[in-house]
Parts: structure tokens; C-alpha cells; sequence
């Protein structure tokens, strides 16, 4: 298997994203990797982590950067020549079986759906969030990838996280809940009423609305929504936890007694963030893109890069995107025959 790793992706590329690297390479040593970036800056880095002369390890040159500052389309239209878009066409050609990246979301989604398209039957892609509940995890679709969406985007993407969530969960039947107001078909907006009316009618287990202050109750598998409004719910989960943190610690310390507790419960506590830590997660892929895609948070640390490596295998091996162009035909046959009756 050949990875293209974008080595200029992130807040602190490339020696972040090579210094995991070199974790991946002790986990994955039969994988090949195509570090995407300034070879000069990347070859330096190889050299810091002993990787400069692993057979494994190979360099694709790319100028320029995406820098989280740019518009989406830059990638496309300013930088040409930037390692996003390198990554990506080196996907297209057949040259790698996937591509990760820590860098610009909106700039990799604008490279994908241009020079790989979607697949067959898919309208947009949809990122794909693994986030904890108080059971285990869940599936947050869309966390990003497309701030405007239709009731048949949704449709879509409740079809594709459901799949994906088989082979996450290892359910037959995950539940696929739909972001709302409230719990009833007639609560919501224009966008979500027609998407339950859509969501009720397909062969999945949807469990109808959730509202959000039960969604990490774990009452769902899958969490569909359109990218505005997951990335508000993602970006608010991750600011709220790092915000209870602080809280504890403030109230830990204000007597003697709380603060020896708390370094007596300093394991408790470590295993406690490490259950909502995304450096574990790695990466969300961006289902629905004709290539494995797998997007990494900026501030990804090495052991986010190496996981972020490690889903993108773990896609490629389970065959993800066949899957989903089943799926997604069973499901557009059915409204076909439904439409029929």
C-alpha cells in the first residue's frame, strides 16, 4: 500500500507530520509513503528522524502551501502547485491508494471533488467526525465539508455513514439519528423536515430527530447533518471540553485537601481525556470522494499523524468506497421504485 502524506498540512508542518511519520513506520514497515511538500524543508526533517534513508519513504515536490488563512478555491486557482493539490493528483493518477492531510479542510474538499469527483451517484462528500458518547462513539456527518446542503445531500450521507459506521462499530444496523430542534418530524427547519421525510423511507435504522443535548447519550451510531451546522456542534464539543479542564482544575485547587485528591486521581484524569482526545481519532475521512481521503485536525501532534495514516489503511483495506457505491444505488433504485408506484 503507497500513502501520500501532505507534510506541509497543519499548524506545525512538516516536522510534526514527519516525526509521526517516523511512529508509522515502526507500526506500518511494509507501507510506502510519498511525503508531499518542499523537498528541501521535507529532507531536512527526514534527516532529523532518521528516515532519510528508508527505502520506504519517498518525495513528491510541491511549492507552495495552503495556508488556513486562504480561501477554499486557492488550492485550485492561486496555488496550483500547493502539496494539497499534489496530494490529490497523485491520488487521481493511480500513483498512491490514499492521501492524508492535516492541512486546509475547505481547500482539500475544493482538490478532491475537482480532480477526483465523487462517486458514482454521489451528489457532494461529507466528512466524516468520530466523536465520543457516553456508550463509546459516534459518527458526525457532515462536520465541515459543505456549509449548504439539500435534503437528497443528507440522504446521502445518512446512506455512506452507515456503511462506514459497520465497519467502525461493527454493527450490522448502526442507528442513524438527524440533528434538529426537537424530537418531533414536524420540529426543524425547511432542510430537515424534508431530510426526515427522505431518512424515514430507507432500508437503514433511523431513529429519527436528536436533539442536541442528547447526542453524546450515545442515541444514535450515525449523527447526520449538513457541514455548518455539524462544524458549530464539533468545534463547540472540542472548545467545551477544553473549557471543563479548566473549571476542574480551578475548583481542585482552591483548598489543600481537593488538590491532593486530584493528584491522587491523576490517572482518573488522564484516562478521562484521553476517552475524548482526537489524537486518537487521527483523522475524519471525507466520504463520497472517488479516493481514500482522510482529513487530519491543524494542530495534529505525531501521534494524530500516525492515526490519521492508520485510518486511511484501514479504508483502503476494507474497501470503503465499493461499499458505498452499492449502497448508494440500492438506495437511489428504491426512491426510483418508490417514485414508480
Amino acid at each position: 500500500m503507497k500513502i501520500a502524506v501532505d507534510a506541509m498540512g497543519g499548524d506545525y508542518a512538516p516536522g510534526v507530520v514527519i516525526e509521526g511519520l517516523s511512529l508509522t513506520v515502526q507500526e506500518y514497515p511494509d507501507y510506502d509513503f510519498v511525503l508531499v511538500g518542499h523537498e528541501a524543508k521535507v529532507r531536512f526533517y527526514l534527516e532529523k528522524y532518521g528516515l532519510a534513508d528508508n527505502p520506504h519513504i519517498s518525495i513528491f515536490h510541491a511549492e507552495s502551501v495552503c495556508e488556513m488563512s486562504d480561501p477554499s478555491a486557492i488550492a485550485l486557482r492561486g496555488k496550483k502547485d500547493s502539496s494539497i493539490t499534489a496530494c490529490a493528483k497523485l491520488l487521481k493518477e493511480g500513483k498512491v491508494d490514499a492521501m492524508v492531510t492535516p492541512g486546509h479542510t475547505g481547500a482539500t474538499v475544493a482538490a478532491t471533488k475537482v480532480l477526483l469527483r465523487t462517486l458514482p451517484g454521489v451528489d457532494r462528500p461529507a466528512l466524516a467526525a468520530n466523536m465520543p458518547s457516553q456508550p463509546g462513539r459516534f459518527l458526525l456527518m457532515d462536520a465541515g465539508a459543505n456549509p449548504d446542503c439539500t435534503a437528497l445531500n443528507l440522504e446521502q450521507f445518512a446512506v455512506m455513514g452507515e456503511i462506514y459506521a459497520q465497519y467502525l462499530f461493527k454493527k450490522e444496523r448502526p442507528t442513524v439519528g438527524l440533528l434538529s430542534v426537537g424530537g418531533e418530524d414536524i420540529k426543524g427547519c425547511d432542510l430537515t423536515k424534508e431530510a426526515f421525510k427522505r431518512l424515514e423511507k430507507l432500508p437503514i435504522n433511523f431513529v429519527g430527530n436528536v436533539e442536541a443535548d442528547t447526542i453524546f447519550e450515545g442515541v444514535a451510531d450515525v449523527l447526520i447533518s449538513d457541514g455548518f451546522a455539524g462544524n458549530v456542534l464539533l468545534k463547540g464539543a472540542e472548545g467545551l471540553a477544553k473549557s471543563t479542564f479548566v473549571w476542574l482544575k480551578r475548583v481542585l485547587k482552591k483548598n489543600t485537601l481537593r488538590y491532593v485528591w486530584a493528584m491522587l486521581a491523576a490517572n482518573v484524569f488522564r484516562e478521562l481525556k484521553a476517552f475524548g482526545d482526537a489524537d486518537n481519532v487521527g483523522g475524519a475521512p471525507l466520504l463520497g470522494i472517488n479516493g481514500i481521503c482522510i482529513i487530519g485536525h491543524g494542530s495534529s501532534n505525531p501521534k494524530a499523524v500516525l492515526n490519521a495514516i492508520r485510518v486511511a489503511a484501514e479504508c483502503v483495506n476494507f474497501r470503503l468506497n465499493e461499499k458505498i457505491v452499492a449502497g448508494i444505488k440500492a438506495a437511489n433504485e428504491a426512491n426510483a421504485q418508490r417514485a414508480a408506484e
